[in-house]
């Protein structure tokens, strides 16, 4: 009897502990796997589509097409010398990178690229995302202050500022699109767009989270602390070899998270466009990474045709245009949803 309950107990600690452990960890590493070979990829899509506007060429000789070009450029960074300034912090110096790049690829835990397809599809997945996004401010403000230099702790400075103007508009726009679905689970929200797209219906709400994510990620216009013209490089200038590299894949990361999230909120997510036989042979995951990779090119053409703001305009148009907007639009769409009997 004894045996019996040994076994017993073994089997509940396999199926309840150990199994789904392993099951959630392979999940993970595939899920990173793929996430960190697809970024050298949308980098070299961004250099391509900003070569194409400008008449360039872009890259074209490190493999078929320049395809390997990424690949070539990491590969060169990581063997090149790691220079720390005397005067840094150098543990907080080689840390800042990595927290940035740690916290970028995490919050990929809960983004369901089709049916059932996340890593953990909590609940409360929004507000998983917003916080991880949150946190990631401060792997800018300690490169830039371990750096011990004016022009890096400027950027952070600059940073700092703009991510904490433009998430307070994301999140208002996030509550308007919560008060329409009813809940904060990520794979919910793509549900309740099987009829019609929120892009469509919450039209001003897509633009106000569109360009609010290119001042989130510092993307063109809004790069202002990393402002060539100005900072030298911003919060990086100090920065090379494997430090610089992990700091341009944390933001490449967050470029593409916010993709995503435009992708969920708004665009159906792994919805085909229309309820058609057609449409519906392809699998949920293909049209995900159409419509990830169609956001990602207007990002690049944003980069490509609109030129830099100063900093003042940046945060005019956050606090003095998008915030009273979305706050009205937030209030306007509860209205609506209460007097209609629409609420959730």
């Amino acid at each position: 009897m004894d045996k019996a309950m040994d076994i017993g107990m073994d089997n509940q600690l396999w199926d309840g502990y150990i199994w789904p452990a392993l099951m959630v960890t392979a999940h993970s590493l595939a899920i990173l796997l793929v996430l960190l070979v697809s970024l050298a990829f949308f980098m070299y899509a961004d250099r391509k589509i900003w070569a194409a506007v400008q008449l360039r060429r872009g890259p074209n000789v490190v493999g078929p097409f320049g395809l390997l070009q990424s690949f070539a450029d990491i590969l060169k960074y990581f063997f090149k010398e790691i220079v720390i300034p005397t005067p840094a912090n150098k543990v907080i110096f080689l840390l800042a990178p990595f927290i940035t790049m740690f916290l970028a690829l995490s919050a990929w835990a809960v983004i369901p690229v089709d049916e059932g397809w996340a890593v953990a599809d909590i609940n409360v997945g929004i507000l998983y995302i917003f916080a991880i996004s949150s946190l990631g401010v401060y792997g800018v403000i300690m490169g830039g202050w371990a750096s011990n230099s004016k022009y890096p702790f400027l950027g952070a400075l600059r940073s700092a500022a703009q991510m904490v103007s433009y998430e307070v508009s994301i999140g208002l726009v996030i509550i308007t699109v919560l008060l329409c679905v009813g809940s904060l689970n990520l794979s919910d929200i793509v549900r309740a767009q099987e009829n019609m797209w929120f892009a469509v219906t919450l039209f001003p709400m897509f633009v106000v989270f569109f360009i609010s994510a290119l001042a989130e990620t510092n993307r063109p216009p809004f790069d202002l602390p990393e402002a060539e013209s100005e900072l030298v490089s911003g919060f990086m200038t100090e920065y090379s070899s494997t430090p610089y590299v992990v700091f341009m894949i944390g933001e490449l990361a967050n470029i593409i998270l916010m993709c995503a999230m435009t992708t969920i909120l708004f665009l159906g997510g792994w919805l085909p466009p229309a309820d058609l036989a057609i449409f519906t042979w392809i699998p949920g995951v293909i049209w995900f990474v159409l419509k990830l990779c169609f956001v990602f090119f207007m990002f690049a053409m944003v980069k490509a045709i609109v030129p830099r703001y100063r900093y003042d305009q940046l945060m005019r148009l956050g606090w003095k245009v998008f915030l009273p907007f979305s706050l009205v639009w937030v209030v306007l769409t509860a209205a609506f949803l209460q007097f209609s009997g629409l609420a959730q």
